[in-house]
């Protein structure tokens, strides 16, 4: 038991042993896994990757697909599109990532391969069991087919909120005096729309990205576990199950670090699109 309490250092006061694990995570040092019985780093470095990816694909694709449905709706206002789009919206947006991943699931994974549908998609994991085997294109067939789900659970929940906000912040946009003017001078919509009014109104979709991080990470979780994907959520649950808490306290601080990034991305991307705005 003693040799134990050394090993853990547990046999040094509180404030040295603080200090030691400061130090230790500056170097990159996470401890080792009780459960993996390997150092977590090298954990972290083989399972970060593929939350990035996954992570990664949805805030591109939601914030893509959210930009272009609240343009829509805000460019016919008060029309059958615009209430039929904030039904559709509302709805996606209230729905708990769980349980969308397992309607998805239910739909395009078991149901399309009972019916026979010429679509399918795998219901988990990140790759086919004779990917190792695959010629290159395919391989990258496989991946993405396995992305789709988890990738479009993610996409739903996100860009429906994003939506929401680019809705708002066009509709602002769009009843300033300058796009008054440009359309008095004869523009084509469409240049109005992309050339003068999306620009401005992108600033609060950018920071609403910025508080959209850390719902996308709490849903990664979700979907990691419901998708069985290999990436940090998975792996901390499990860790949380097996008690092993230098996995647990890793995560933790890898989730911290990329919502601090993320935070400092989307001030960067504020300054980029509003020229006004400038840090000291």
């Amino acid at each position: 038991m003693d040799r134990i309490r050394a090993n853990m250092g547990l046999d040094e006061p509180a404030p040295v042993r603080y200090v030691k694990w400061l130090a230790a995570l500056a170097r990159g040092d996470f401890g080792w896994s009780l459960g993996k019985n390997r150092p977590v780093s090298g954990l972290i470095a083989e399972i970060l990757p593929n939350t990035l990816l996954l992570s990664g694909s949805a805030l591109l694709l939601a914030f893509a697909v959210g930009m272009v449905i609240g343009v829509l709706q805000a460019m016919r206002h008060h029309s059958l599109l615009d209430e039929a789009l904030g039904v559709v919206t509302l709805f996606f947006y209230s729905m708990p990532s769980f349980w969308l991943a397992l309607m998805l699931i239910l739909v395009f994974a078991l149901h399309a391969s009972v019916a026979g549908w010429p679509v399918n998609f795998p219901a988990s994991g990140m790759q086919s069991v004779d990917y190792a085997f695959l010629p290159p294109p395919e391989k990258i067939l496989d991946r993405v087919r396995h992305l789709v789900l988890p990738v479009g659970t993610l996409t739903l929940v996100l860009s429906a909120g994003i939506a929401r906000y680019a809705r708002s912040s066009m509709l602002e946009v769009i009843r300033q005096d300058y796009i008054r003017t440009a359309r008095a001078k004869g523009l084509p919509e469409w240049r109005v729309v992309l050339g003068h009014a999306l620009r401005n109104a992108l600033a609060p979709v950018i920071t609403l990205l910025g508080l959209a991080i850390p719902i996308l990470f709490s849903g990664t979780v979700f979907v990691e576990v419901v998708f069985g994907w290999p990436g940090m959520g998975q792996l901390v649950v499990e860790a949380v199950g097996q008690r092993d808490y230098p996995v647990v306290m890793a995560g933790s601080f890898v989730f911290a670090c990329l919502v601090v990034a993320g935070n400092l991305l989307a001030d960067v991307l504020y300054a980029v699109a509003d020229p006004r705005v400038r840090y000291e």
